[in-house]
Order: C-alpha cells, then sequence, then structure tokens
C-alpha cells in the first residue's frame, strides 16, 4: 500500500479511493473563466483542479480563485521557482529548497511530474533517448531530492503519449518507492481516440494495483476528462455505478433495431434522477 498525502480534504493514497483530477484550460489570469469551468468540473465530480500559473499575473489570480472554492486546488508550475507550490523544471538545487520549505511550513504536498520532454540531460545520454527505465529513473532522482531535504508528502507523475512506455515507467518505480501515483496517459489525443489510450494504459495500470488519483487527459473540454475517468473506475469495479447496461453485440439472429433501443434505455436512464444505484440492465436481441 502507498503512502498516504492530503490534498486539502482529498486523501491520495494509502488505501484512499482513487480521486479524479482534471485541469482548467481557460485563462489563467481570468478569474471569472476559471471560477465557471471550476463548477462546471465540481458539477461533473472532479475531485481534485489543477490551474496552470504560468506568471505572476496567473499567481495573484490563483491566489483570488483559492477564496472562492473549497476545491483542493493544484498549482501546475514551470521553470519560475517563485511561483512554485510544485517542484518540476525549476532549476537549481537552491530553488528546489525554497520550494519544499514553503510547502514544508504550510503543510502542501508536492507533485513531481516527469514527462517525454522533461528529461535530464544526463539521463537522455544514460539511456539514448527515452525509455520507460529513463522516465522512472528521472522521477526517482527528483523524489529522492526532495527525501534528502526531509520532505516526504510527494505524489509522482511519470507520463508519455505512449502507454506502454506509461505502464513500464510506473512499473518500474512502484517497485521502489511507496510514494503515492498520478496516473494518466499524457497528451492522449481528441476525444475518441484519447479515451481509447486513457482507457487501455489507466486501466491496465489500476488492475496491476498503480495508482492513487489519475487524470484522463483530452483535447476536448476538461469536463469529458471527469466523466470518462468516472467510467473508468466503474468499468473496473473501484466504483459503483449508478446502472450498468449490458447488451447484446447482435448477429444474424436479432429481428429488432436493438441499437436504438439501446441507445434508449441508455439515455432515458441517465435522464432518471431517482435511481437506486447498482441497477443491472439487459437489452438482449434474441
Amino acid at each position: 500500500m502507498s503512502d498516504q498525502v492530503m490534498v486539502r480534504d482529498v486523501a491520495i493514497g494509502g488505501g484512499a479511493p482513487v480521486s479524479i483530477q482534471s485541469m482548467t484550460n481557460v485563462d489563467s489570469r481570468d478569474e471569472k473563466a476559471l471560477l465557471r469551468q471550476i463548477r462546471e468540473l465540481e458539477d461533473a465530480g472532479c475531485e481534485i483542479i489543477r490551474i496552470s500559473v504560468p506568471d505572476m499575473d496567473a499567481l495573484e489570480t490563483f491566489r483570488e480563485v483559492r477564496k472562492k472554492t473549497d476545491s483542493p486546488l493544484v498549482a501546475d508550475i514551470h521553470f519560475d521557482y517563485r511561483l512554485a507550490v510544485g517542484s518540476g523544471n525549476i532549476g537549481s538545487e537552491e530553488r528546489v529548497r525554497a520550494v519544499v520549505e514553503a510547502a514544508k511550513a504550510r503543510r502542501i504536498p508536492i507533485r513531481v511530474g516527469v514527462n517525454s520532454g522533461s528529461l535530464e540531460k544526463d539521463i537522455l545520454e544514460k539511456y539514448g533517448h527515452v525509455t520507460a527505465e529513463a522516465l522512472a529513473d528521472s522521477a526517482l532522482r527528483n523524489v529522492k531530492l526532495l527525501e534528502d531535504m526531509d520532505f516526504g508528502d510527494i505524489v509522482i507523475s511519470i507520463k508519455s503519449s505512449s502507454v506502454r512506455m506509461t505502464y513500464g515507467a510506473y512499473k518500474i518505480a512502484a517497485e521502489k518507492t511507496s510514494h503515492p501515483f498520478h496516473i494518466g496517459i499524457t497528451e492522449a489525443g481528441t476525444l475518441r481516440r484519447g479515451q481509447v489510450k486513457s482507457a487501455t494504459g489507466i486501466g491496465a495500470l489500476l488492475l496491476s494495483g498503480i495508482g492513487d488519483t489519475m487524470r484522463v487527459s483530452l483535447t476536448s473540454d476538461p469536463v469529458n476528462e471527469v466523466y470518462f475517468a468516472k467510467e473508468i473506475l466503474e468499468a473496473i469495479g473501484l466504483r459503483e455505478p449508478q446502472f450498468d447496461i449490458v447488451s447484446c453485440p447482435t448477429c444474424g439472429r436479432t429481428k429488432i433495431d436493438l441499437e436504438a433501443l439501446a441507445n434508449n434505455v441508455e439515455d432515458r436512464l441517465k435522464a432518471e434522477k431517482d435511481l437506486p444505484s447498482g441497477l443491472k440492465i439487459a437489452v438482449m436481441g434474441c
């Protein structure tokens, strides 16, 4: 079992249910747009919301947004350690230490995020190109840097757009650390293609016992990420669905328009407000 980290009131790891994350995609300096999108994500069932903080103006907006929502928020930081509530790509050890001391004082966890575009030069030289081993190596190196500074509230994210590489990297890292993992297939693609890659990669990791929080990355409205993440967790059995439809794939014995019937049943069930949870409905063609 992984260690547990608290993000506001949401537990990550330590046997807690796998939480669903998404990320806003409106201008991080637009407070009204951010709050509107946060409400939409909350209504969809998002439990942790990431916001990109690229500059000081966005940081000031983040501060104001923090006052106006109870949702756990994650500041997504790159390069400028002065903005940081996270430690990816922020430079020297002294700058990392500054972030660690600030996070420690405020009891804020740090997400160590590694992806195939952010590997250190010496690691790329060691492995020749981006590999699962290289990704795991980079993540564990950065985790050790924080651990050596006596900081342990860490969540690890290792992502690639390759399902196989992402799966391999997490498998390697999971054997060497007990910190909780944020899983997902980064830059998975458009709605249809991205759902396939995310279901394959995230599903495989969860069925292997790896993953404490997750994001489905889609080139789409982030609300769709939340809906599909819930479907993955339900399909695997980590969340109880309100209803499950078992429908026949049809064959030459089918004498009715089963596709239309099954879709109609699903649409009517989705619209029903007072359904008991855990229903399983069969729509069969013969």
